[in-house]
């Protein structure tokens, strides 16, 4: 049977963008579904368009050795998927945007629509260079892996947690523990959910190979490499928990710079996503570690050494990839309608033990969040919560996400909010 396309929030960004940038980056991980958004936009706007993929280790040699012949070999308008591989292709491009933009204004008057779709994994290299070549000419977008609302095809708005916000949200369909855990062990990449067929095991071994040799292997020493699959599965163990470089160092056996900076790889191919702490002049000594989240939960998983859904939920790492599961699906809906998760959403612990897992600002409000795997939730869920009043921003209620079936009200300003509002 042939697989079906799966709906992406960003595809209304997409459209806005359509023939009003010359170019038009689409950064995030490996398989998430980057270059099949742009098909689908381009195929929908009935243009005719090219691609080429950087992977082909040809037309890799061809656009960094020559990049004038592989643009002229392929024509516009393009979609060059994981160019970072090539980043001399940046001025090259430009060239062709100005030359197009100069024909539009005093030639042939075509307008210049958008010419390149671009695709990159590595936003270390990706935004440095675009930034500096492209400024001006080019829309981005950032792409995770499908969030739960694109899998059931239903509208994503960003997730406030005004409990006003929240009940007109239309929930996901209520499910039970063991289906829920099947979702966390899987993950969202695509791929997973066009062939519901593909082996777990087997599709995750794959990706962690790929993303070893063709995004890592340039970055470290190939005899370091044994070590960053164990610094992986390491992070992985971790998600949900703080950071702590010199725990990690100790047991993977390397110097604390060099968690450090393999860390940041992490971020920065978005495999996972460090949740700031919220910092105060008027509360405590604040902890100033950030937290690991990875991005896919099934990736997590796999690398956890995980084999099947009941033994997960049966773990002791339930509650953590619990955790991380729904930090995941809030980071997406916030990325996925163009808004910038590190300005809105953070942590706080500090010295004295006071913890609330996740602050979200929206202008002036804040709101606390709490996540329990649990349905029985009471005010000792929420006696944290008294914290923000030290913050000076205004804060009209706090939630608990959880298993509760229905919204609840804990107190007068607290309420527990079920898993299926995310």
């Amino acid at each position: 049977m042939a697989s079906q396309y799966i709906h992406r929030t960003i595809e209304n960004k997409l459209d806005e963008m359509y023939g009003n940038f010359p170019a038009i980056l689409v950064t995030g991980s490996r398989q998430s579904g980057k270059s099949t958004v742009l098909q689908y936009i381009t195929t929908n706007k009935k243009q005719k368009i090219n691609e080429v993929s950087l992977d082909d280790i040809n037309e890799r040699i061809l656009a960094i050795e020559d990049p004038e012949s592989f643009l002229r070999t392929h024509g516009v308008p393009l979609i060059i998927d994981e160019f970072q591989y090539a980043p001399n292709l940046l001025s090259y491009i430009k060239i062709k945007i100005d030359e197009s933009r100069r024909n539009e204004m005093f030639g042939d008057g075509k307008e210049v629509g958008t010419l390149y779709y671009l695709t990159g994994s590595q936003i270390f290299e990706t935004m440095a260079n675009i930034t500096e070549s492209l400024a001006g000419r080019v829309g981005i977008i950032d792409l995770y892996p499908l969030s739960t609302r694109e899998i059931y095809n239903l509208k994503e708005n960003i997730f406030i947690p005004n409990i006003n916000n929240i009940k007109e949200r239309e929930p996901l369909k209520y499910e039970y523990m063991d289906n829920l855990y099947d979702r966390i062990f899987r993950g969202s990449y695509p791929e997973l959910y066009k062939n519901n067929k593909v082996n777990l095991e087997a599709f995750f071994s794959s990706y962690i190979r790929t993303y070893i040799e063709r995004d890592i292997r340039k970055i470290i020493n190939i005899q370091d490499e044994p070590k960053f699959m164990k610094f992986i599965s390491s992070i992985a163990a971790r998600t949900g928990q703080e950071f702590n470089a010199a725990d990690i160092a100790k047991d993977v056996g390397v110097k604390i710079d060099t968690v450090i900076k393999w860390t940041g790889i992490l971020s920065n191919t978005y495999i996972i996503f460090l949740l700031q702490p919220h910092m105060n002049n008027n509360v405590g000594r604040i902890i100033k570690r950030p937290k690991i989240y990875f991005m896919d939960t099934g990736l997590a998983c796999y690398l956890t050494g995980y084999v099947s859904s009941e033994t997960l939920q049966r773990s002791a790492y339930s509650g953590q990839i619990f955790e991380t599961y729904v930090i995941s699906e809030i980071v997406k809906s916030y990325t996925n309608n163009q808004r910038d998760p590190r300005k809105h959403l953070y942590y706080y612990r500090d010295n004295n033990g006071v913890e609330i897992d996740l602050l979200i600002i929206d202008e002036d409000n804040i709101y606390p969040v709490e996540i329990k795997k649990g349905a029985n939730i009471d005010k000792t869920s929420v006696k944290n919560f008294k914290i923000v009043k030290n913050f000076e921003m205004n804060s009209p209620n706090g939630i608990v996400i959880c298993l509760s079936k229905d919204i609840h009200a804990i107190d007068e300003k607290n309420y527990m909010v079920p898993l299926e509002y995310i």
